[in-house]
């Protein structure tokens, strides 16, 4: 099967995988949780967890963290090349990751708890957030950073970050998945859906899907509609969604929309459009208040410049240990 087939049967795929998730909830025991505590506090997690309630999550994200990254380093050893068809690589993979999926439901079921018990709520923000800055960095070569012009990013950098990227994108969904109970609150079920989605990518390593632009840009532009919804649902219509869906979509419009070879003249609707809908937004809710549309975009951009200062140093070190290293190791080269 090509690969872009399996893409194609792989989405509404993943839309029943998050039906059966709803489907297995329903069977869920009643949890007396503790109230709400603030922004700090994650909701649903034991009043008064065990050890056996706390291992069953850390074994299995462990297991499922193993395997994953087992699979990365066998494909970059072994497979090295990209092709249009699946490989035996990624139907094993797709294949784990549904059985970790079912196991996480099973999990749930006994124990109840994720590892939020034991891990602040802002650790799963943070390794979404470090997923998508480091797809900018990656993706700079390509698209630039700011409309189509890129950021002067050391050679060494960006060879560190297409080599490992697989291992921290694997840690960042995996961690994520696991850090949550498969609760079926519309929240935790449209997480689910996109964590399915990224999961799907992974399995399609080294193939030509796995590097298809539209697909990743989709990824991306997903987080603006995860972080939107539920930010209407915790808050309401008053609540802080403009931000979240005005801070991701102006990212895709400062950078992303410039990876998809689009004519200047559609960038231009795009960017009026974008322009039109946030002035629309904020004369109801505010003009005083527009300024915070800018603070998602200024954040990632900030964290690009950091992660390149604090791997420079790192990669030329390496560099300097293993002068020969392998050139022909493979690189995802979207």
């Amino acid at each position: 099967m090509r690969s872009e087939r399996a893409l194609l049967l792989g989405v509404p795929a993943v839309a029943v995988l998050t039906g059966l998730v709803w489907l297995a909830g329903q069977m869920l025991p009643d949890v007396a949780l503790l109230p709400d505590q603030g922004a700090s506090w994650y909701y649903w997690k034991l009043p008064e967890p065990t050890a056996w309630t706390r291992l069953s999550a850390w074994f299995g994200y462990a297991a499922h963290q193993i395997v994953s990254w087992g699979l990365i380093w066998y494909a970059q050893t072994r497979v090295r090349r990209y092709t249009r068809g699946l490989k035996r690589i990624n139907v094993v993979a797709l294949a784990a990751n549904l059985g970790f999926v079912g196991l996480h439901a099973l999990q749930t079921r006994v124990f109840y708890d994720g590892l939020a018990q034991d891990v602040s709520i802002f650790s799963s923000q943070g390794s979404v957030v470090l997923l998508l800055v480091v797809v900018l960095l990656i993706e700079n070569r390509r698209r630039g950073l700011v409309a189509g012009r890129r950021m002067s990013i050391p050679a060494a950098v960006l060879d560190v970050c297409r080599r490992y990227h697989g291992y921290l994108f694997s840690w960042a969904v995996i961690y994520t998945f696991w850090y949550h109970p498969m609760e079926v609150t519309s929240g935790h079920l449209i997480g689910f859906f996109y964590v399915f989605l990224l999961l799907l990518q992974s399995s399609l390593i080294f193939t030509t899907a796995h590097t298809n632009r539209w697909w990743t840009v989709s990824l991306e532009l997903l987080v603006a509609v995860h972080g939107t919804l539920v930010a209407v649902m915790n808050s309401g219509p008053h609540g802080a969604w403009p931000m979240f869906l005005f801070g991701f979509l102006g990212i895709f419009v400062i950078t992303q929309m410039h990876g998809l070879g689009l004519s200047i003249r559609t960038r231009w609707i795009l960017l009026t459009a974008y322009a039109a809908a946030a002035a629309g937004v904020y004369s109801w809710r505010g003009l005083d208040r527009i300024a915070e549309i800018v603070r998602i975009p200024m954040i990632e951009y900030l964290l690009v410049a950091v992660l390149v200062l604090l791997i420079w140093p790192v990669a030329l070190l390496a560099r300097r240990r293993s002068p020969a290293r392998d050139e022909a190791a493979p690189v995802d080269l979207r």
